[in-house]
């Protein structure tokens, strides 16, 4: 007997959607999307897995204000606030990483010898794509209470 304050909900629904192979993806994505710009922007402040101010294009670090390091701790920020987007808001979350992406991609494609990171970024935009074409169809798939 269940009373009127009580509600019985049952998790195989929940279970159900991570059999789904198109869930699994977005999982996946969603994960990767969010720990890969967190980490990466931490590290814009440490500089332990690359030099980062050597990827800031010359004519980039000429017009932004103070000096290529300083612009990578604003560029760090912003790549971390995109992760926390991620986590939160998938649907958007998705397209914030995919215009960040783009605008590195224009970057990298403005210095010589980097044009396959500009290439690897391009594949990384069209997962940030996906995840938020993803995302917009599972948030449409939730149930109302």
């Amino acid at each position: 007997m269940s009373s009127p304050t009580t509600t019985t909900t049952s998790a195989v629904p929940r279970r159900s959607g991570f059999t789904d192979p198109g869930y699994q993806a977005f999982v996946i994505l969603r994960t990767g999307f969010t720990v890969a710009p967190i980490l990466f922007g931490l590290d814009k402040f440490a500089n332990l897995l690359v030099d980062w101010p050597t990827y800031l294009a010359p004519w980039i670090n000429d017009v932004v204000p103070g000096s290529a390091q300083a612009a990578m701790y604003a560029v760090g920020v912003i790549e971390i606030v995109a992760g926390l987007v991620v986590a939160i808001a998938p649907r958007f979350g998705g397209w914030l990483v995919a215009g960040w992406l783009a605008g590195i991609i224009v970057n990298l494609l403005t210095i010589p010898d980097y044009y396959d990171i500009a290439l690897r970024d391009f594949g990384l935009l069209l997962g940030a794509v996906a995840l938020a074409r993803l995302a917009q169809h599972y948030h449409a798939k939730r149930p109302s209470h």
